[in-house]
């Protein structure tokens, strides 16, 4: 959009997309400033995977060296069948993925990874961050000028004038409001319940009996899957389970009751069950969406990460979705022949293409891991046809994807 540096670019969210999104702008010369509502930056949340297509940004950008000494690079995704334990596939990653997919595929705490972004971004002169500051209204005065006006817990406000505001304030987004046609967060139908194992606890150990501990596993269930991988160099066993479920909370981390979980899980194999209540305390986290068919921008302002397409998370992609967004869009920001509107239309145009077809990916996953009877029976026939190898060129299109500068 011919960045032309009058005033900064404004940020709204300090989370995995704002911080991203400050990175990549800086490591172009941009300056921004960014605004997060919460008094001070903390990560909520238990594990995330980075998959090469992110891991690849993160590593450009600086981030990884930060991250490194507390993500584990896991050495295949094994799905496992949660009545009998048997595996039905697999797929190696480790050296694999890097050599494949030239980048690691890592699983990460989200606090480790935000700290990481931090850490980054204060390194950066070009950045300013601004906590406990909420969006509260914006405007568009003078024609190609922005005024986003943000208010603190006092009531004081604050007005910050810039060429574009970046909603990056995730899927309850108070930027989202503001672009026409944009799409409301809406609940899924679907509960994540999520916890943390110690690897040396009786847990631990159980779980260590029904899986490696070094790998990404999912069990599939006709009424649940469960994915378990390490954490923090493999001192914890990050454990989140999917049933069915009514919504509990406009929210994120929220009580609910744990009788949904525990009859999901009775009719499958003894000791998964087992390890379900040997777990403890589970954290019920209920699942919104925002449509990714409708409107991301409107002159002068975009969104991005779950403000504009907050997907379920079976294709594992919500965090790498976001920095690839990030990164995208600062290239296009700083393209020197490019008008501010048609780049970001541009932008949308290309994100929307990438955003469907994870979303299809997320939702075949979801269909397959559920599956019961006959189409349970037939999908475990496919999958024991299918080599790892075959099964990772079905994932060449989502972990291989580069800027189109490094095409």
């Amino acid at each position: 959009m011919a960045y032309r540096g009058e005033s900064p670019i404004v940020i709204a969210g300090a989370g995995i997309a704002g911080l991203t999104m400050a990175i990549a702008l800086a490591r172009r010369g941009i300056a921004c400033r960014v605004f997060e509502q919460a008094p001070k930056l903390e990560a909520f949340g238990a594990g995330l995977q980075i998959s090469p297509n992110a891991a690849r940004i993160l590593k450009d950008l600086g981030v990884l060296p930060h991250l490194h000494p507390h993500a584990v690079q896991p050495q295949a995704v094994r799905l496992k069948d949660a009545n009998t334990l048997r595996e039905l596939a697999g797929v190696p990653l480790g050296k694999f993925a890097e050599q494949r997919w030239n980048a690691p595929y890592l699983v990460s705490h989200r606090a480790d990874l935000q700290q990481a972004l931090l850490t980054e971004a204060r390194s950066r002169p070009e950045i300013e961050i601004n906590t406990g500051m909420k969006l509260a209204e914006v405007s568009r005065e003078p024609p190609g000028h922005v005024i986003a006006s943000f208010g603190d817990p006092e009531g004081n406000t604050t007005t910050a004038e810039c060429p574009l505001l970046i909603g990056a304030d995730g899927v309850w987004s108070a930027s989202r409001r503001f672009v026409e046609h944009s799409a409301r967060n809406r609940f899924s139908g679907q509960i994540a319940w999520r916890t943390t194992i110690d690897t040396n606890s009786a847990a631990g150990e159980a779980f260590r009996k029904l899986a490696d501990s070094d790998s990404v596993t999912t069990f599939v269930h006709a009424s649940f899957h469960l994915v378990a991988y390490p954490l923090r160099a493999g001192a914890e066993i990050n454990l989140v389970a999917f049933t069915p479920a009514m919504d509990i909370a406009q929210s994120w981390a929220v009580q609910a009751e744990m009788s949904i979980l525990l009859h999901a899980v009775a009719r499958s194999s003894p000791a998964l069950a087992r390890l379900v209540e040997m777990a403890g305390h589970w954290t019920a986290w209920p699942l919104h969406t925002v449509d990714p068919v409708a409107s991301w921008t409107t002159p002068g302002i975009a969104l991005i990460g779950d403000a504009a397409h907050a997907v379920t998370p079976f294709a594992a992609q919500g965090a790498a979705m976001a920095i690839e967004d990030a990164a995208l869009l600062a290239q296009y920001i700083a393209e020197p022949n490019t008008r501010e509107q048609g780049a970001i239309s541009l932008w949308e145009q290309q994100r929307k293409a990438r955003l469907s077809k994870v979303a299809r990916r997320g939702a075949l996953n979801k269909m397959a891991w559920n599956a019961a009877g006959p189409v349970a029976l037939a999908r475990n026939l496919v999958l024991r046809m299918r080599s790892p190898q075959s099964l990772a060129t079905d994932l060449d299109w989502l972990y291989g994807w580069r800027l189109p500068q490094e095409r």
